[in-house]
Parts: structure tokens; sequence; C-alpha cells
């Protein structure tokens, strides 16, 4: 798949972007501990992540893919609609039907929630700095990639979800793993695998926890 623009142009917006919206970065950051220290303390609070995870895919849709990434690639205003309409869902989904429920969990999507998590958080930028990519060239927490893969982290905090919520994000997760390829951002990989790691999970433990509902109901 041919790109509409160079590597060079790609990480440029980067150092645009960064560069324009600094220090954002560390309210990105807080955001991002905010959102897992309230689903750690209760579900309660599962109406305030919703609405941090709906800041987030509003401000990407928003800020970088319509005033800075449409600049060199068409695509990027459909990208930009995309992402708002997510970071809609969340607040509509989450802070209004209150059909978005988040709790801290010890099992293995709990355990798989960590580890995509702090490979979004801490290991992406570790490896884009070895691969050549430093900032503000570089993709940072709030740019589409390392925070479509902290929102699939979250995902699998969930105790309530409808499938649908993640389309866009997998979506996302698809045409970043063929841009990564063709412009060598080898720390996106990780956002494919992050997204079917998170499909595969919601969609076992919805379909064992609904296998489960139909045995009690029997008995």
């Amino acid at each position: 798949m041919k790109m509409p623009f160079t590597a060079e142009q790609f990480f440029q917006v980067f150092g645009i972007y960064n560069t324009a919206i600094f220090p954002m970065q560390l309210i990105f950051f807080i955001l991002c501990f905010a959102a897992l220290y309230l689903l750690y303390r209760n579900a309660a609070y599962s109406g305030i992540v919703s609405a941090i995870l709906g800041f987030f895919w509003v401000w990407m849709g928003l800020i970088y893919h319509l005033m800075f990434f449409a600049a060199i690639n068409p695509a990027a205003n459909i990208f930009g609609i995309l992402f708002i309409i997510q970071g809609t869902v969340f607040l509509y989904s989450g802070v209004i039907k209150k059909n978005l429920v988040f709790a801290y969990r010890t099992d293995a999507y709990g355990a798989a929630g960590w580890i995509i998590i702090l490979y979004g958080l801490v290991f992406y930028p570790v490896i884009g700095h070895f691969a050549g990519h430093q900032y503000p060239y570089a993709p940072e927490l709030g740019a589409p990639c390392p925070t479509t893969i902290f929102t699939f982290g979250i995902f699998l905090f969930t105790t309530k979800i409808s499938r649908w919520i993640i389309v866009i994000p997998f979506v996302w997760a698809i045409i970043g793993f063929f841009a990564a390829v063709n412009l060598g951002v080898i720390q996106d990989f990780g956002l494919i695998i992050a997204g079917l790691i998170s499909v595969l999970l919601i969609t076992y433990r919805d379909a064992k926890t609904k296998a489960e509902k139909q045995v009690t109901a029997k008995k």
C-alpha cells in the first residue's frame, strides 16, 4: 500500500504536533494514571474513566488528525471524523447511558490489560527511541497509536462493554499496522497485537459469561 507522504514528512508532523501542544503530554500522562487509579478504586468511577477516554479520542480526531496530519494525508479528514465519533461513543455509552463499566481485576484479563497498558505507556516510547524516533519527531501518548494501545488495555478491565465500541479502535489498529510496515515504525507492531488480544479475550470472556448464565438459568 503506497503512502501519499514520505516517512520524513510523517515524522515531521509529529515534530510540529508535539512542539505545538507542549506541555499537554504531561496532562495526558496524568489523565492515564487518573483513569487507572479510578478503575482500581471503584466501578462507580466508570463514568469518569469513560470521559477520559472520550477526551483522548476527540482530541486525537480534532487536533492531531484534522489540524496536523491532514496537512500531508487527505485520509486524515476521515480518520479525524472516526476518532471524534469514537470519543462521542465513550461519552454517550459510558457517561450518559452507563453501559461501559470498568473494574480492577486480578485475573488473566487484568494481567493482559496491564501488559498492554505498560507497553503503550513505557515500552512503546523506549522502543521508538532505540529505533531512531526521538522526541519530538516521534509518536507519543496523545498521538493515535500509543493512545489506542492504552485504550485496548483499559478495555480488558471492563465488566460491561458493547463489542461495537471496539470497532473503530480495531480498524485503526489494522490501518496503523500497515502504516507501520511501510514507514518502519516498529513500535506500532504492538498496536495490532494489542487489538487482537483485546478483541479475542473480550469475545471469549463474554461468551463464557453468557454460557455460565444459561447453565445457571436451567438449574
